[in-house]
């Protein structure tokens, strides 16, 4: 491969180096960044479909509880107690799958005070319960629910959608490493972009000066040799292939001559 022919490809084969491996970093930190939102929308999803959980068996603990303590239907004691097991189990998983357990520990408190206060009052019998010494009817049971349960169950919930909106705080964090993700995405292109632009200025002076200057200048020295007979000179270095061209171009002018 000769010297002109050697430069052209050479940075020709640069730019197509440049422009792969700038895709590839850009392909690369694009895909971090669609894994890095997609892992953000998940845990929110997650966290939102947890806390639902929760605030579902909640609620039916509460409403199982009232009708036991208020009406006096017995018949809602298991419901009362698989409700809270419930609770119990999707704050156990809630806590596996937590990255920062921070915001759980309020409701894990919240939690295991209703179910002393669930135990407490599940422990005594029917016949307990209906006696003076636990609740008398049931204008005792409500006052029993709306003084003691009623509060805890208002602290639990909150602590639930303090749960819920817990992510909220922990995407600031994350959106800045996602900006981060973003520059760093698209500073290859840039970068690329700047060296290719250089290296195609370089090229089109290079093709300027050794390339395309002489050959006008050969094309003139021969018109004018045909023309006007005036001797084939180019002025001027010239290199390589072009050289070359030149000296065949003699070559050929003084054997016309000759003949």
């Amino acid at each position: 491969m000769t010297g002109l022919h050697k430069r052209v490809t050479v940075g020709f084969l640069s730019i197509v180096c440049l422009l792969f491996f700038s895709g590839m970093v850009s392909f690369l930190e694009l895909s971090h960044l669609s894994r890095d939102t997609g892992d953000i929308l998940e845990a929110n999803r997650r966290n939102i479909s947890l806390a639902k959980e929760m605030l579902d068996a909640a609620h039916e603990q509460s409403v199982a509880l009232i009708r036991l303590s208020v009406f006096g239907e017995r018949k809602y004691d298991s419901l009362c107690r698989a409700s809270l097991m419930r609770l119990e189990n999707t704050l156990s998983v809630a806590r596996n799958e937590a990255i920062d357990k921070s915001f759980l520990d309020s409701l894990a408190f919240a939690t295991t005070e209703l179910r002393l206060l669930t135990d407490a009052y599940l422990a005594f019998g029917e016949s307990e319960r209906d006696s003076e010494t636990m609740f008398e009817g049931d204008a005792k049971g409500g006052r029993w629910y709306s003084n003691e349960y009623q509060p805890l169950y208002g602290r639990l919930t909150a602590a639930i959608k303090s749960y819920m909106t817990s992510t909220q705080s922990s995407l600031a964090p994350r959106a800045e490493q996602m900006k981060k993700n973003a520059y760093r995405a698209v500073t290859p292109v840039l970068i690329s972009l700047v060296v290719m632009i250089a290296i195609v200025l370089m090229l089109y002076y290079f093709m300027l000066i050794y390339c395309v200057n002489p050959i006008l200048r050969m094309n003139k020295g021969l018109d004018d040799f045909l023309t006007f007979r005036i001797p084939f000179v180019v002025k001027g270095d010239l290199k390589d292939e072009v050289l070359e061209l030149k000296e065949h171009i003699d070559s050929l002018i003084s054997i016309a001559k000759q003949k």
